[in-house]
């Protein structure tokens, strides 16, 4: 975890590609310009379930898509940010935004009609549930 301290002199040398890269995508008035960005994802599996966790901090749920589409998943939107406010002049931005887009491509054994998709805290979490009757081991017998 990376701490910030407001009043300290701490130096942290950036890597030159990152000041490179920061240098060519900051516009005259020292925000990122507009760009696309990949949130973090995690995946876990259970016996009964697949989850899909995305990191969306700053995006309100009405910002998201969840679309499925034959056998993928895609989760779209965009983080906006605000540069004009009132008496606040932006010296760093470090926070990632512009527009967004996962895809994921689904197993056969799930049941697409049962998916479930929650938003708190920044975290998007899809419940995708295993489809059982397709789960199903069938034993068979050697004569």
């Amino acid at each position: 975890m990376e701490t910030f301290k407001l009043n300290s002199n701490f130096y942290r040398p950036i890597p030159l590609n990152k000041f490179i890269d920061q240098f060519i995508n900051e516009d005259y008035a020292g925000g990122r310009s507009a760009q696309e960005f990949t949130p973090k994802v995690d995946i876990a599996e259970s016996d009964t379930s697949f989850e899909i966790q995305l990191q969306l901090p700053g995006i309100p749920k009405e910002q998201i898509d969840i679309i499925i589409e034959r056998d993928q998943i895609t989760v779209s939107g965009e983080r906006n940010i605000e540069k004009n406010e009132e008496g606040k002049k932006f010296n760093s931005i470090e926070s990632h935004f512009g527009a967004f887009r996962r895809s994921f491509t689904l197993p056969e054994n799930i049941n697409k009609d049962e998916i479930k998709a929650n938003h708190t805290y920044g975290v998007l979490v899809i419940e995708i549930p295993k489809d059982m009757k397709k789960m199903i081991k069938k034993s068979i017998a050697i004569s």
